[in-house]
């Protein structure tokens, strides 16, 4: 049959997300290791450099998504199915484009593990994520603030004649657009995913990619890649060099031999190709693959103990059977950024299909055999000049412009479009997209002020970039200016100015009435003695004279005085 696409809706018991918390994330993240100088000295040239390059100082522009809980009920969800004769695949654009499904017909095997339930918890940068699937990774080290959002998606062109399914969006966090093409030519076994992140900015940016893939687990799961050495991460957060398949007397490629949960990155060889796979007691599975751009390899395991059995039931309810993830990113570790120079992109090709090699060998006591066989059994299957010729296909399609609408995503790429200028063939931000979060934004860049919300409304989320602090900078410097603009400007580490645009204005009017909420008029009292003004105070107001009768039987201070009647009148 001939690939088709359509949508459709996934029903599946699901916690719902909730709304963004209001509150701006100021805290900063925690700092990636950081490694002594001799430890640093035996990196390799290009790791050392991108180990700590430019980590992120907030969470800003992005919000927290933490208003989920755990009570399950059946929900629809918005999916797409791509489909042939050899495989179906069901992605989800409302929760980042996530591949929820990869199955292949002809043996009716499930690749992916699939979880049957929809549970937030707080593994993402901004709190919710789910766990199953393929998930894009982008942004900083971390799962994306995206895996929960909606994404742009529509039809597109494919270099065979037939339909991809573009799923695109601005990523907020290093303010970068890129795309995701999913491309399952006529009779294919192997899903081919091409993906672009573009820096249309005039300095360099930190890129992120990791593409994790979560796999089905069982005992004799075994995870091959093309390595002979890996770097183990744990949660004592300590990097260190480790052979393949074994460290310590224990081979680390079956998930479930260890106990505790870590990441082992694999250390590719140069010239090698670029693969990974996972393998059952059949020697039968899911093999990744890829140009040689996306050049790193990861296993995490959850491992045998206690709590990573408890975790999983967590993320899957206690039906969903346990699972492992490989990866596939740009840099050797998730703890490197690499540098995108400005006006330039990346971009490559990925491809997921089955594999079935002789489990003698996969489960063989020689590991070079067993990498062997798997490489062999890719080549026949799909070889590496296959990949690189289905990318330099792609590649021209790239810049096509998006055909049927299949999902809607954020505002805030059309918004950078309408600021910057930018243009960005074949991922239109289009102005029809800006939401109501947008619109006081427009209004500033268009207009020079930002209005107001009403006065009972919460301010919405704040722009943190250069050019939006620029703007903000030279506003009218009403209270909602000011508290937008401290927000940017803590966003840039210049944390004590941030404090004096929050001192000027409301905020200590605001910090008095919490203190005397709290009981502490002593403080409260101290805010009205350390001086400050309510510069969109009302007319008529008595708000500064009935604070002040809470906090001291004094009369009320001249500077504080706007009463318009009698005292109780």
């Amino acid at each position: 049959m001939a690939t088709t696409v359509r949508r459709t809706a996934l029903n599946l018991p699901a916690a719902p997300l909730g709304p963004e918390n209001p509150l701006p994330p100021l805290r900063t993240p925690a700092p990636p290791p950081v490694l002594d100088p001799r430890e640093r000295a035996g990196l390799p040239r290009d790791m050392a450099r991108q180990l700590g390059h430019r980590p992120l100082r907030t969470l800003l522009p992005t919000r927290l998504l933490d208003g989920y809980g755990r009570e399950r009920t059946p929900t629809d969800l918005d999916a797409v199915v791509i489909e042939n004769d050899r495989l179906r695949v069901t992605v989800l654009p409302g929760l980042g484009g996530r591949i929820h499904s990869l199955h292949h017909k002809p043996t009716g095997r499930e690749l992916l593990h699939r979880n049957p339930v929809l549970q937030p918890a707080a593994f993402a940068l901004n709190g919710a994520w789910f766990s199953g699937g393929i998930e894009w990774n982008i942004g900083a080290t971390g799962h994306t603030t995206l895996t929960c959002a909606p994404l742009h998606a529509a039809l597109v062109p494919a270099p065979d004649g037939g339909t991809m399914v573009r799923l695109w969006e601005w990523e907020r966090l290093r303010d970068l657009p890129f795309q995701v093409d999913l491309w399952l030519p006529d009779d294919s076994d192997f899903l081919h995913v091409g993906v672009r992140i573009r820096n249309p900015h005039e300095q360099s940016a930190p890129v992120y990619w990791w593409s994790n893939i979560a796999i089905p687990e069982t005992p004799d799961t075994r995870v091959l890649a093309p390595a002979d050495e890996a770097w183990h991460f744990g949660y004592d957060h300590a990097l260190t060099r480790v052979g393949v398949p074994e460290a310590d007397g224990l081979d680390h490629t079956y998930p479930l031999r260890s106990e505790y949960p870590a990441d082992h990155f694999y250390e590719l060889p140069d010239g090698a190709r670029r693969w990974i796979a996972a393998l059952d007691a059949d020697g039968h599975g899911l093999v990744q693959t890829s140009t040689d751009l996306l050049r790193g390899r990861k296993l995490f395991r959850w491992g045998h103990g206690k709590g990573g059995r408890r975790w999983q039931e967590w993320l899957s309810g206690p039906e969903g059977g346990g699972y492992a993830e490989i990866q596939a990113g740009l840099a050797r570790t998730q703890l490197e950024h690499v540098p995108l120079e400005p006006g330039a992109a990346f971009s490559w090709l990925e491809s997921y299909g089955p594999l079935a090699a002789d489990p003698a060998a996969v489960h063989g006591g020689d590991w070079a055999t067993a990498t062997g066989e798997v490489a062999g059994r890719l080549e026949e299957a799909l070889p590496r000049t296959a990949v690189e010729e289905a990318y330099a296909a792609w590649l021209p399609y790239a810049d096509a412009e998006p055909g049927e609408v299949l999902a809607t995503g954020s505002g805030w790429g059309a918004l950078e479009v309408l600021r910057g200028g930018h243009r960005l063939p074949g991922t239109p931000f289009p102005t029809a997209a800006l939401g109501e979060q947008q619109q006081p934004w427009r209004e500033l860049l268009e207009h020079g002020t930002l209005p107001k919300p009403a006065p009972d409304g919460i301010p919405g989320p704040t722009p943190v970039s250069p050019p939006w602090r620029d703007m903000l900078e030279t506003a009218d410097a009403d209270p909602h200016t000011e508290y937008h603009l401290g927000i940017a400007q803590w966003h840039a580490d210049d944390r004590a100015q941030a404090v004096r645009s929050w001192e000027r204005g409301r905020f200590r009017l605001l910090l008095a009435q919490a203190l005397v909420a709290e009981g502490d008029t002593e403080a409260a009292r101290a805010v009205f003695d350390a001086g400050f003004e309510v510069a969109d105070l009302r007319e008529g107001a008595g708000i500064l004279g009935e604070l002040w009768a809470l906090v001291s039987d004094e009369p009320l201070p001249d500077a504080y005085d706007f009463r318009m009647s009698p005292p109780g009148a």
